[in-house]
């Protein structure tokens, strides 16, 4: 088994999160404690237009730009905070869910039948505002906890498909069908498996009682206004990453390191040993050679250790990726070459996308090989590698 560290650089102005695997860099989250991204925070917003052509609505939440609400994520009938716990709609399908979204109601309606100009209603951020456009919202409220996520709106149940034995996921259905509020849903996190009741219950009684809180704020708050904050970087790598795989948690601020320690005494108990504060001469992330890593990582062409090269470039609409032999010269054949340039690149890519943090549309150019078999082991192998790296963003 890999060894895992996460290290923390928190005592500049921005927090720096990075996850270590085996001596190298798997993983790097930045965030600026100016300015804190607003996905996942709750507000309460007045619809200002709605516009049937597009089957959207746009939402002032109190930010510059008004925010986006799409049709598909607004709930099947105009819902009434004071109602969502005792709604007696159909239960959605109980098909398992990866961790996140959970089947929808709803489907075929209108935003014109759905939502009225001037009408108050409760909205989550789903995705950051950019350039010109405005942040992305959803009526679909999530919460996220340790071992459970909280779907308030949605009368669902979901297990993480990475939960295999079948015995462990009819008892973790069992634990949650037991104590979830009539009409709403949970979605079991992979980190749940084999987990205490009691754990998974004080979680359940956690997000209940922060929706409870939400709900309140909504009811009795100004209109736009703020009325969730999620977790900052810090506070959600501890909750989403510091999993049993992780041997330690190092951060390098007195006060930070103060305040993970409370969380996790509230939330982790048994976590409580794996922290530690970093006392080294060199600044943490030069220490843990983790700052040659990033300046790597984030330059526009990146060595193989082949020779060859990618070239990425990052563009509004989508990531290009391009694959090159360069230095490499092979010993046997132009298509031996070329194959083992493409395999290293294959490998390479996925780490590339998974530090970047790269989403959206990706187009990556392999170099041409003749032979088929030859670009099947390619496109295994570059899956394969997909599925080894995908992220457990916080």
């Amino acid at each position: 088994m890999s060894q895992s560290l996460l290290v923390i650089n928190a005592d500049g102005p921005e927090t720096r999160v990075a996850l270590v695997e085996d001596g190298y860099l798997g993983e790097l989250y930045i965030e600026r404690k100016r300015e804190r991204g607003i996905a996942g925070n709750i507000y309460k917003g007045r619809v200002e237009r709605v516009l049937p052509g597009m089957q959207a609505a746009f939402v002032n939440i109190g930010l510059e730009k008004s925010a986006y609400l799409h049709v598909s994520d607004v709930r099947g009938t105009p819902d009434d905070l004071k109602r969502l716990f005792s709604s007696e709609s159909n239960r959605a399908s109980d098909d398992d869910d990866e961790d996140g979204d959970a089947a929808r109601v709803g489907g075929g309606a209108r935003i014109e039948d759905l939502l009225k100009e001037g009408q108050e209603i409760v909205v989550q951020v789903t995705k950051e505002p950019i350039s010109t456009k405005g942040a992305r919202t959803t009526r679909y409220i999530s919460l996220p906890g340790r071992h459970l996520v909280f779907m308030p709106t949605v009368d669902h149940i979901g297990i993480s498909r990475r939960i295999a034995s079948d015995k462990e996921r009819r008892r973790l259905r069992d634990i949650v069908e037991s104590m979830r509020p009539a009409g709403s849903g949970f979605i079991v996190r992979t980190v749940a498996e084999n987990v205490s009741e009691r754990e998974l219950k004080a979680d359940m009684e956690f997000l209940i009682k922060l929706w409870n809180e939400v709900v309140r704020r909504a009811e009795g708050g100004r209109c736009p206004s703020l009325i969730y904050n999620d977790l900052d970087l810090l506070l959600r790598t501890v909750r989403d990453l510091f999993t049993p795989d992780v041997e330690k948690l190092i951060i390098d601020s007195r006060p930070e390191f103060d305040r993970v320690k409370k969380f996790i005494a509230a939330f982790m108990p048994d976590f409580a040993g794996n922290i530690e504060l970093y006392d080294g001469n060199d600044p943490i992330f030069d220490g843990f050679g983790i700052e040659i890593e990033i300046d790597r990582a984030l330059e526009r062409k990146v060595w193989l250790k082949s020779g060859g090269y990618l070239i990425v470039d990052e563009m509004e609409a989508l990531t290009a990726i391009d694959v090159n032999t360069g230095r490499f010269v092979g010993k046997s054949s132009l298509e031996d070459t070329i194959t083992k340039t493409n395999l290293e690149a294959a490998r390479e890519v996925a780490e590339q996308l998974r530090i970047r943090s790269i989403g959206g549309m990706i187009v990556v150019d392999f170099i041409d090989m003749d032979r088929p078999h030859n670009r099947d082991k390619v496109t295994r192998a570059f899956n394969e590698h997909l599925r080894r790296t995908a992220p457990r963003r916080p």
